[in-house]
């Protein structure tokens, strides 16, 4: 039964085509009938239609009868491309023995391209290599076949050409896929060893876990065991993936499907675990287990106090279906109570906004974004800071350590300089450089993740006509001039609008805050002072004037000093009034801190 299943996922950059291919290869397979069938099939999630990216893997079986005459089981994994979602991809993989690259005709190879391929080359699959999208007025196939085979080093025959949009070629590519992706080569007799890839809350049946059995067989009643995390499963139900989960009797090695686990806790299904017998089981877990590690974090704050509830209830069950989101609860003395968000990156960051906003009704205020610190004060050990509002205030640090990363960025050559201009402003560490072709390099740069997570990849997309793309990797912890600069209002601190910056930047942060902020509070009866400050080194400062009555207007004539009495008198007047009075700042003053030209 092995030699007839083939397991393959599809990788590339962002917008390359996956999941249009991934519905020609489910029309030409049948396993969608021509009236079920629309656009981005796969991608079932309202936000992914509208934008047109896919945010979660899906699997799904096909079955294709060859030119050979044998009907195979196609196992495909349809995976996300955009960088924050490589968590998704990585684990995709790992349940795959082949993989289509995919690169669009009239873009070439861009970023994550690279990103992918090196993974799938580091598991250790066959890569098919496809060029999508050759219909278009624009491509440039023979030039992007000379990419991926100096890429890859294959020959220009090894890689297929098709038009998903049109269907062009679909076929033949299902014939590659049987022809060269390998078969699964686990033993029915060894004891059950299946990788857990992907998880998800169903209401009604709890957790359910997305498998690829590796060795042996897992039936329905099976006594299950998490290697990973020692925890016992009574499994109620097992079967494969169409477009729907279809039941079974038993799941055998190489094949992939589902288990439903018993449990009402998808923390039970931890992405990357392995599961086996509770008795007798295997010994030796499948690698690739690694947590999923959030790198930005926010601060979300309903706009109304009542809806706190309803925040953190759906905050809980986003994390059902999204392993890589983590929060932790919080207050704050301008926004009240709310929660500490991880997430992988600012599309992940802004994906959850939105399904708040959709899917649970909820209005939200967002902080600012900001990572993670390492941050030793003299006589305390090592501590991990990821909120402006914990970081010590002035005080002498023996170091603060942030995190840098290695980024990628692929683009035409007539826009290196504008890139390199950019990278310098974001305190980037130049690598290498490195020619594709004659049209497009690729520069690798070191940057401090705070740096680019913030409004990069917009920048670099607008410096480039939007042409040039960028994938990045975590690198290590690096010791930097690091100070938390607080902005206060009449001389009282707002927790919620604190920031990390670097002290070359400060000035020049505190400035931009101050005047965007002169610009949003409202006038008061009294003078308004906001002031940016460096522990308790004040570095800018600007001034919200007073709303004032013309007290002298009735003054008709007369000694000057009548005027100067009453004007004393509003002075004295203004001056309790500070002492007593607070100011509101308003919600647009949070949004506005992300809108700031840096």
């Amino acid at each position: 039964m092995q030699e007839r299943i083939r397991n393959f996922c599809i990788i590339a950059h962002i917008d390359h085509g996956k999941s249009t291919i991934a519905d020609r290869l489910l029309e030409l397979t049948g396993t969608l009938s021509p009236l079920l069938m629309r656009k981005q099939v796969l991608d079932d999630m309202e936000l992914e239609q509208e934008r047109g990216i896919t945010i979660k893997a899906h699997p799904v079986a096909m079955n294709y009868l060859a030119a050979d005459g044998v009907n195979y089981r196609l196992n495909l994994i349809d995976t996300p491309g955009h960088v924050d979602f490589a968590y998704e991809v990585s684990r995709s993989l790992a349940a795959c023995e082949g993989a289509l690259l995919v690169v669009d005709a009239a873009q070439g190879v861009e970023a994550q391209t690279l990103a992918n391929l090196y993974s799938a080359v580091a598991q250790g699959l066959e890569i098919i290599p496809v060029v999508n999208k050759i219909d278009l007025p624009g491509a440039q196939t023979e030039q992007v076949v000379h990419q991926i085979t100096e890429l890859i080093g294959c020959e220009a025959d090894d890689v297929v050409k098709v038009s998903a949009k049109t269907g062009q070629n679909c076929q033949l590519l299902l014939e590659e896929i049987v022809r060269r992706v390998p078969a699964p080569r686990g033993s029915l007799e060894a004891p059950l060893r299946a990788l857990i890839f992907d998880s998800l809350y169903d209401n009604y049946r709890g957790a359910v876990g997305y498998v690829r059995v590796v060795d042996g067989t897992v039936a329905a009643g099976a006594e299950l065991r998490s290697m990973h995390k020692p925890r016992d499963f009574q499994i109620d139900e097992v079967g494969t993936l169409t477009m729907k989960r279809i039941p079974g009797q038993i799941l055998s090695a190489g094949e992939v499907g589902y288990v439903i686990l018993g449990s009402k806790d998808v923390k039970d299904a931890r992405v990357g675990d392995t599961l086996t017998l509770r008795r007798g089981g295997a010994t030796q877990a499948l690698d690739g287990y690694a947590e999923v590690k959030p790198m930005v974090f926010s601060g979300l704050y309903p706009v109304s106090a009542d809806d706190y509830e309803e925040l953190r209830d759906a905050l809980a069950k986003l994390c059902l279906n999204d392993s890589a989101l983590v929060y932790t609860p919080e207050t704050s003395l301008a926004l009240g109570f709310g929660f500490r968000c991880g997430f992988l990156g600012l599309l992940h960051m802004e994906i959850i906004q939105e399904r708040l906003d959709r899917e649970y009704d909820l209005d939200i205020i967002t902080t600012m974004p900001n990572v993670e610190y390492l941050v030793k004060q003299p006589g305390k050990s090592e501590e991990v800071v990821d909120n402006p509002a914990d970081f010590p205030r002035g005080e002498k640090l023996e170091y603060v350590r942030e995190p840098f990363i290695k980024a990628t960025i692929i683009t035409p050559v007539e826009f290196i300089g504008n890139i390199m201009k950019l990278a310098m402003d974001r305190r980037g560490i130049f690598k290498s450089t490195e020619y594709l072709d004659t049209t497009r390099a690729s520069l690798v740069y070191e940057f401090p993740l705070a740096e680019i997570v913030f409004d990069f990849y917009d920048r670099l997309k607008t410096m480039s006509k939007g042409y040039a793309s960028y994938d990045y990797e975590l690198l290590d912890f690096r010791e930097s001039q690091l100070k938390r600069l607080d902005i206060m209002i009449n001389g009282e601190p707002v927790d919620s609008l604190s920031m990390i910056v670097h002290l070359d930047k400060a000035w020049d942060w505190g400035n931009k805050l101050c005047i965007k902020l002169k610009e949003l509070i409202p006038r008061q009866l009294f003078e308004v002072a906001i002031q940016g400050a460096l522990g308790t080194k004040v570095i800018a400062r600007t001034t919200v004037k007073a709303m004032r009555k013309n007290v002298t207007a009735k003054c008709y004539g007369g000694d000057i000093s009548r005027k100067r009495k009453l004007l004393e008198k509003q002075k004295e007047g203004k001056k309790r009034m500070k002492q007593v009075g607070s100011v509101e700042i308003p919600q647009e003053a949070f949004l506005a801190m992300l809108k700031i030209e840096r």
